[in-house]
């Protein structure tokens, strides 16, 4: 039987050789030099460090074979993911001295890459398989407790980022709570303030263009410059407005970046109600109107929960987009993962971006794989389907 190349599969393959080839790790003797690169046949120890380098080569060249059933390509990918990983820990543990606490050992490009290559061998695998929502629900759940589990055990706390936590584990859990804040409190008020306005401008089609209008004009301003304006307007109604600054009003600090961000949510939250409710079809209404049902309990009994799945797609955009933007909030003193990012980046200290950046990215990713099962389950999508 002739065998057959898979072009994913061998894009994944050349993404992960190529992370073989280059440094897998950087060994720093601080956390601000650049330090030295280390390949994974370099960092870790004889045979250890070749056995581990041959078996992810021979993983990556056999993915290239299209035949590969599709779940034992998931549970290979998996495997090899979590192998990186721990050789990341392994290589921290080996090259970092037992008293030296300044030393660092650092994820290089090379380690970057097999993780880009095995996880996208993971997604493509999965996305060939059909899977219940219940089995999507736990294999969520399942690579959260993997990762607590990773984490908790001890096996990554000679990384560099892991020690940059451990330095500032109580600053984190109170910047964690400040993003958390951050994201979901803007959300809550888009929703407060959107949900209304949706159905306003679904009532009243006049109203539609210059609301619309005005939202996108917000949406337009770069993120940046947006927590920028806020801050002379708010420092000027916080100094000439009485009773401004005893409620919490002031140029910089956690209002402006709540501000900002409620701004940016409103447009998807607004123009997605919109679209729910234009979706509906018009006969189900006219059967709710002739089974007597007045107007505000046809929006609301029969409307709304039709619109429902459109809804949900508009809180998982609003929800991604805030834990991402929520980061930016750092810059004007709103805390958040951001704090980090920015301390790092004045500090020229990568660990540090990398202590806010990477949960960041772990929290945004969660929320927008579980808003898309709960749009599912609400019957946006056909079950069962591909995810």
């Amino acid at each position: 039987m002739a065998f057959r190349i898979s072009r994913t599969g061998l894009l994944f393959a050349l993404i992960g050789l190529a992370g073989l080839v280059l440094p897998f790790v950087q060994f720093k003797p601080n956390r601000i030099v650049p330090g030295e690169g280390l390949r994974l046949f370099e960092a870790l120890s004889l045979p250890l460090g070749w056995i581990i380098g041959l078996v992810l080569g021979a993983v990556l060249i056999a993915g290239c074979l299209e035949r590969w059933p599709a779940k034992l390509r998931l549970t290979v990918a998996l495997l090899a993911v979590i192998a990186v990983t721990l050789a990341l820990g392994a290589a921290a543990t080996q090259l970092t001295p037992p008293d030296n606490t300044l030393a660092r050992v650092s994820p290089a490009s090379g380690l970057w890459l097999l993780l880009l290559a095995f996880t996208l061998m993971l997604a493509d695998a999965q996305s060939r398989i059909t899977l219940g929502l219940p089995i999507r629900l736990a294999m969520l759940t399942g690579a959260m407790v993997l990762i607590a589990v990773i984490l908790g055990s001890g096996a990554l706390d000679g990384v560099s980022v892991m020690r940059e936590y451990a330095a500032r584990s109580d600053l984190f859990a109170r910047e964690a709570v400040g993003h958390l804040a951050l994201a979901f409190g803007s959300l809550g008020l888009a929703l407060l303030i959107g949900l209304p306005l949706g159905v306003a401008i679904y009532e009243s089609p006049a109203m539609r263009r210059p609301v619309l209008g005005i939202l996108n004009i917000l949406q337009t301003i770069p993120s940046l410059a947006l927590f920028g304006i806020m801050i002379p307007i708010f420092g000027w109604i916080a100094a000439n407005i009485p009773g401004a600054a005893q409620a919490g009003v002031a140029g910089i600090g956690l209002f402006p970046a709540m501000v900002a961000l409620f701004l940016y949510s409103l447009l998807p939250v607004v123009s997605n109600t919109l679209t729910g409710l234009t979706g509906v079809n018009p006969a189900t209404r006219e059967a709710a109107a002739g089974l007597g049902m007045t107007r505000p309990q046809i929006l609301v009994q029969v409307l709304i929960p039709l619109a429902l799945p459109v809804l949900l797609a508009a809180i998982r955009i609003v929800l991604v987009q805030n834990i991402g933007l929520a980061v930016i909030a750092g810059l004007i003193g709103g805390g958040g993962f951001g704090t980090f990012v920015f301390q790092g980046l004045n500090q020229t200290a990568m660990d540090l971006v990398l202590l806010g950046a990477l949960p960041t990215i772990a929290l945004a990713l969660v929320a927008g794989i579980a808003l898309d099962l709960l749009v599912e389950a609400t019957g946006g999508r056909p079950k069962g389907g591909q995810a």
